[in-house]
């Protein structure tokens, strides 16, 4: 890759693929809110700052007139994950402006799409499967998020533009400002306290963020046409084996409450392809937990408040 597009290039995934690619010399034209925000980049004669509000995105093409964009990454998505995750109005208008980034890609003519979706559309998979299904508020951010990949899809396929997207699961690391489980975890043990958890015995995945910036751009870079494509380890653990390896990096004084909220997450990971994304571009998971969670640890205790 040589120039890209990135929306949302200074949210948690956007400011760390944006680093990493201005550090290898892509030239990346920076998408986001603010010349506030934007400014952190500033130092990168190769980078082109551009601030768009999402409702402007039908206009990026006036705004960035560059022929020869080899990958469109769209990453912003306006709430994040916070509260506005329950916010249906909300989460439809993200997928309404993933649409319009995927059209502006396509008038820029741009080699390939890229999106940034999450794991949690097998969640929606399941749901409409099941008639049991029970619902978390989660779901109506997963529905967002599944309705926006599969308009883009069909919009990629009906404009003659390539589209891959890469499914997320749970990550962490610095400058992630949100509300995740993760962060609430580690801030509790950060302060000697025991976050009351599920029982967690189902199968679960956490992602350090650099990790993610490489499968974005392995995805970018030689991703198949049309494909999405799991963002995680290919061997997975419970969620109980992820929390206690947490909590003996950070406080192993620290007993768990397991068992406090009932199992709610339902993805059935027998039909998701762990191995995709390593046989089409070699990509899988580098960074182990215990060399990484010490240093998150550090950020969320300096950049997120303690709320008991």
């Amino acid at each position: 890759m040589n120039q890209v597009v990135i929306t949302g290039c200074t949210g948690f995934f956007g400011g760390a693929l944006t680093r990493t690619l201005l550090s290898r010399g892509v030239k990346v034209y920076g998408v986001d809110l603010s010349e506030e925000k934007l400014g952190r980049f500033r130092a990168y004669d190769h980078f082109t700052p551009v601030i768009a509000e999402f409702g402007e995105y039908e206009r990026l093409p006036e705004m960035i007139r560059d022929p020869d964009i080899d990958v469109f990454y769209h990453l912003a998505w306006a709430g994040g994950f916070t509260t506005a995750i329950r916010n249906y109005k909300l989460q439809m208008m993200n997928a309404a402006y993933a649409g319009d980034a995927l059209t502006a890609a396509r008038k820029m003519n741009a080699g390939k799409f890229v999106y940034a979706n999450t794991y949690n559309q097998y969640e929606i998979i399941n749901f409409l499967e099941s008639e049991t299904f029970e619902p978390r508020y989660t779901c109506i951010y997963s529905a967002g998020k599944t309705a926006a990949s599969l308009i883009c899809r069909t919009l990629a396929h009906n404009l003659g533009i390539e589209y891959n997207a890469g499914l997320i699961p749970m990550p962490y690391g610095e400058n992630n400002y949100s509300k995740q489980l993760v962060n609430v975890v580690i801030n509790s043990l950060n302060h000697g306290k025991a976050p009351k958890l599920v029982e967690g015995n189902n199968l679960y995945d956490l992602v350090y963020v650099q990790d993610i910036v490489d499968a974005l751009t392995a995805i970018g870079e030689k991703g198949k046409d049309k494909k999405e494509y799991y963002v995680g380890h290919r061997k997975l653990k419970t969620f109980r084996e992820w929390m206690i390896e947490i909590r003996d990096e950070i406080a192993p004084e620290v007993e768990l409450k397991f068992g406090e909220y009932k199992d709610n997450q339902q993805i059935d990971y027998s039909k998701v392809d762990l191995d995709a994304l390593y046989k089409d571009t070699g990509w899988e998971c580098h960074y182990a937990l215990r060399d990484r969670i010490k240093g998150t640890a550090q950020w969320v205790a300096d950049h997120i408040a303690w709320t008991p």
